[in-house]
């Protein structure tokens, strides 16, 4: 139906005849010419209808936005200063000989080139704001990075092997979405969090080198960075350690930047300890664009007169932090209250501050309530470890350290933001060296902080039975600009190693049967060393893009309720589907009752 794309015509095809079809992104009339701007996915192309050609004409004056065209016409130069350089055809028109109406459009309910709109009404109509030039740019930029994603792990040896959707419950941090079983009453299939025990099988069965795009599922409270469902690039090799799985994997993500985006990555990415990125940033996936640090006062605190920092310094998991803020002496007071009132999301009783005027005046060139409460020596410490100049404002943080860390890790991204300390540029990292597992209070017990299949670090595996808390794992994450964008491991190969992490995770012999008996049956029969690695597809092209949520890389989202606006999902069933099912429905008022 067309000879070429609107977007790519260009200089070269002056003279030539072309046929193109696309979408009416704008109509004008100028005094009896009309101009329409046609479009489809290369871009849009200038089309002129002159009345000396009467029936192309008469069809372009009752045409409208998101109509469909068929158009025959001639390529010919624009007129002397009207070219548009923002677009790729900006310096060549077509001449209308023919214009096809192919369907016609009711008025859509925004512009294509309207950014204002709310994300409610894009994602209602998203077939229409998949239209939009910024979206239709988003989803070939995935499709690029799947590509150069596939096209790298193909030269090294990868092979795409599918794992199964339906597969059984397992515990794998977050809630699984389960699918009722109409041939097995009363039983349930779960969609997979991720193909992690199917990937291991794999490695088991000697394929050696395997990966997949694969669609995970989670059934967990959502933000900008999460779906119900998402993509994972996922990655499992054999006889591979940790430094040479992390640096294949890094090769393949600079090597992606470079094709997809012409960028060159740092060769090799930094690394950092979990340890070291706590206490420096308060996080374990630190955006380095941001220059502050937190700096450590829990030593110095452990004497001060000040309750709130000395009984933190004397807990056994606490800790005293402070986050000095360049130039954050400008800070009105409504802004520092406006600050507190933050960290108070994330955990913090508070915030205690110190103005720095006079660095060399000591504690007569500083300004805060907290002052009087501190030594000299105390005061001297802090001016000390935290390099604060003049015009420096000065945060602390006191309390358990997951709340210290978690409260001054937020707050130091926001004051990067707000005070547009963020540099410019790519900043990726390597997280090493976690810890194998948490402590949940709730339940009062450890749990995994990755998955329980995660294998610890060389000589700690004693550590699993009398000192589960001191275990560091063979676990890696890499991050960039803030966003955690893959994370992985070196998995227990090991039936014995298995059934300690068992253990120090209280899952009894007969639990680990019943949820795990055939990994562990695998185990048994000269499972090889192995690890891999799981990318976050989608958050890797809303880096790219620029995007602030994932859902805009995506081409059919869910919002942060879960709900798909354009389908309406989810959506009741009828009860004959139910019963088939062997379900029965209990409405809230009744599971109230």
């Amino acid at each position: 139906m067309r000879t070429t794309y609107c977007g790519l015509i260009s200089r070269q095809h002056i003279g030539q005849e072309v046929t193109l079809c696309g979408w009416v992104h704008r109509r004008r009339d100028h005094g009896g010419v009309i101009f329409i701007d046609l479009r489809d996915r290369e871009g849009l192309v200038q089309i002129v209808c002159d009345p000396a050609r009467p029936e192309p004409f008469r069809v372009a004056d009752s045409v409208r936005n998101e109509y469909v065209l068929r158009v025959t016409g001639r390529v010919r130069e624009r007129p002397a200063g009207t070219a548009n350089p923002n677009i790729g055809s900006g310096e060549v028109e077509v001449l209308a000989h023919a214009v096809e109406v192919l369907n016609p459009s009711l008025p859509p309910p925004f512009l294509m080139d309207d950014d204002s709109i709310s994300e409610q009404v894009r994602l209602e109509y998203r077939v229409l704001d998949l239209r939009r030039p910024q979206m239709q740019k988003n989803l070939r930029l995935r499709h690029r990075v799947a590509m150069a994603v596939r096209r790298f792990l193909d030269q090294h040896g990868f092979i795409d092997i599918e794992t199964p959707m339906l597969t059984r419950s397992t515990p794998e941090g977050a809630r699984d979405f389960l699918v009722p079983s109409r041939l097995h009453a009363g039983e349930f299939y779960a969609l997979p969090q991720s193909p992690q025990l199917f990937k291991q099988l794999l490695m088991m069965a000697g394929f050696d080198r395997y990966y997949q795009i694969v669609k995970c599922f989670r059934d967990e409270d959502l933000r900008a960075d999460r779906q119900p469902e998402f993509t994972q690039i996922d990655v499992e090799t054999s006889f591979l350690d940790v430094p040479e799985i992390t640096a294949l994997m890094e090769s393949m993500i600079r090597s992606v930047f470079k094709t997809v985006m012409e960028i060159d990555l740092p060769d090799p990415f930094p690394r950092l300890t979990y340890d070291e990125a706590m206490a420096l940033y308060g996080s374990d996936k630190p955006d380095l664009r941001i220059p502050l640090k937190l700096t450590e006062l829990t030593d110095v605190m452990r004497d001060v007169e000040f309750k709130v920092f000395r009984d933190a310094a004397h807990l056994a998991d606490g800790r005293v932090a402070a986050l000095c803020v360049p130039g954050g002496g400008e800070l009105t007071r409504k802004e520092i209250d406006d600050y507190t009132d933050y960290v108070k999301l994330f955990g913090a009783k508070g915030l205690a501050y110190i103005k720095v005027n006079a660095v060399e005046k000591g504690s007569e060139g500083l300004q805060s309530p907290i002052l009087k409460f501190l030594s000299l020596q105390a005061i001297q410490a802090i001016l000390q470890r935290t390099g604060a100049k003049d015009g420096d404002l000065i945060f602390f943080g006191a309390d358990r350290a997951k709340v210290v860390n978690e409260s001054l890790g937020a707050l130091r991204l926001k004051l990067g933001h707000d005070k547009n300390l963020v540099e410019p540029g790519w900043r990726p990292l390597w997280v090493v060296d976690f810890p194998m597992f948490e402590w949940d209070d709730e339940e009062k017990r450890w749990t995994a902080l990755h998955h329980p299949f995660t294998s610890p670090a060389a000589g700690h595996e004693d550590l699993l039975e009398c000192d589960p808390g001191r275990a560091r794992s063979k676990a890696y994450d890499m991050v960039l600009n803030g966003w955690e964008i893959g994370g992985g491991s070196v998995r227990i190969h090991r039936q014995d190693v298995q059934s300690k992490v068992f253990r120090a995770l209280a899952i009894s012999p007969e639990e680990a049967e019943q949820k795990f008996g055939f990994l562990l049956r695998a185990l048994q029969y000269g499972a090889p060393p192995h690890g891999g690695i799981a990318f976050g597809l989608d958050r890797i092209v809303a880096l790219m893009a620029g995007a602030d949520s994932i859902r805009d890389v995506i081409a059919f989202p869910k919002t942060q309720r879960g709900q798909c606006l354009l389908t309406r999902a989810p959506s009741p069933v009828d009860e004959k589907q139910l019963r088939e099912l062997h379900i029965r429905v209990r409405r809230p008022e009744t599971a109230k009752a």
